[in-house]
């Protein structure tokens, strides 16, 4: 059995709530190693003042037992310290004499309000904000979380960093994975270059002062990953379209990339494809290079996995575009609601934790089994099998 979750809640209501189905008994879990990942969530130079609000931190409320998981779905919890001053706008049920002050009727250029209300026949656009704001992200970071120890029992290692913001970016090159999850800490936006994170960090100041925002390309690599996991005999189960599916889910993300992305389209297959050869002292096959970032025809090549996600700036500016009155229909200014001026080092913290999901839905897929256990020698004989394969023919 592969694994599936469900997220629920507003930005402004009492919570958001999560249920994972499909994690096996017995995997160890720390909370304070979730906690963690959600705190990193809300960190990076240009995150907004919500961020000075809210300080996540999870509750499990089924599904754990003394700190390992029962094999029964998990459900999560995370509440909104926010609530407390919203807790009449955003009440399930109606509230006597209440009259709202807090209705959007002027529609965000590049968010989901004016869709939304049409789609769902709202009047008051908050309706669908709630729902479609970037907070939602905080429960898949938990359950993302919650899924990166689950696959860190397979040696499986993830880290994210941020390549370019604005018009500022790194050089293509790359250390090695190691080197890049030390540094990317470091940085206030999560680059690995120096002089390149305080030229980001210019950047986002710069939109700030013009009641702008700014958007930027982060990079998500996944070590320790075993061949062969995802397939290429259906589009649905190509992990590489998965995991792209996923990048594509994150709010306000407009582009991904795996390996070298679409720069592929500018050079000839010679310079494009990794020239495959046998490691006799590991008893693996390993390619020369690793453009095609981990995947060919769906499948993990047991190489790094590398994706990139493209982040639009925030659709929220200080200084609204031009919209509508849906009710009037007159020309006005856009709503303006408490947001980011450049959300792209959280970006990369919430791919990197969600992506786990989909590795270790992959992991269970190809090993299945219903405890760790089960799962782990379903793992360790197919270890074997990969050192084994391809006996030598006789001409």
């Amino acid at each position: 059995m592969t694994l599936r979750y469900f997220t629920a809640g507003e930005s402004h209501g009492p919570g958001l709530t999560a249920i994972l189905e499909g994690m096996p008994s017995h995997v160890p879990l720390n909370l304070s190693q979730i906690n963690q990942q959600l705190a990193r969530r809300q960190q990076g130079y240009g995150r907004g003042d919500r961020m000075k609000i809210e300080s996540d931190s999870v509750r499990i409320t089924s599904g754990v037992r003394h700190g390992k998981t029962l094999g029964s779905p998990i459900a999560l919890w995370i509440e909104n310290k926010d609530h407390a001053a919203w807790a009449d706008e955003m009440s399930p049920v109606a509230v006597r004499g209440f009259q709202s002050k807090r209705c959007i009727f002027y529609p965000r250029p590049g968010h989901a309000d004016l869709n939304g209300g049409l789609k769902y026949d709202h009047t008051d656009l908050r309706n669908v904000l709630e729902r479609a704001s970037a907070r939602e992200t905080a429960v898949r970071v938990a359950v993302g979380a919650l899924c990166l120890q689950f696959i860190s029992t397979f040696n499986v290692s993830v880290t994210a960093h941020v390549i370019q913001i604005g018009g500022v970016g790194i050089s293509k090159g790359r250390p090695d994975f190691s080197v890049i999850n030390q540094k990317q800490q470091k940085s206030p936006v999560r680059c690995i270059d120096d002089a390149a994170s305080k030229k980001m960090m210019a950047v986002i100041d710069k939109a700030k002062k013009a009641g702008d925002s700014v958007g930027g390309i982060f990079e998500v690599i996944f070590s320790g990953i075993p061949t062969g996991l995802g397939s290429h005999v259906q589009a649905d189960r190509k992990l590489d379209a998965i995991m792209a599916r996923t990048v594509m889910s994150i709010q306000a993300v407009k582009g991904v990339e795996i390996g070298m992305g679409f720069l592929a389209a500018e050079l000839l297959g010679s310079k494009v494809h990794d020239g495959i050869y046998y490691d006799r002292k590991n008893k693996k096959f390993r390619r020369r290079t690793n453009n095609a970032g981990g995947f060919e025809g769906g499948m993990t090549t047991g190489e790094n996995i590398v994706i990139r996600g493209v982040m639009k700036p925030i659709s929220t500016l200080l200084k609204p575009l031009e919209s509508v009155d849906v009710h009037t229909k007159k020309t006005c200014r856009a709503s303006v609601e408490r947001s980011d001026i450049c959300a792209v080092p959280a970006a990369a913290v919430v791919a990197e934790n969600i992506l786990c999901i989909d590795v270790a839905s992959a992991i269970l897929e190809k090993f299945g089994g219903d405890s760790l256990k089960e799962v782990l020698k379903n793992y360790g004989a197919y270890c074997k099998y990969l050192s084994t394969c391809y006996p030598a023919r006789h001409k």
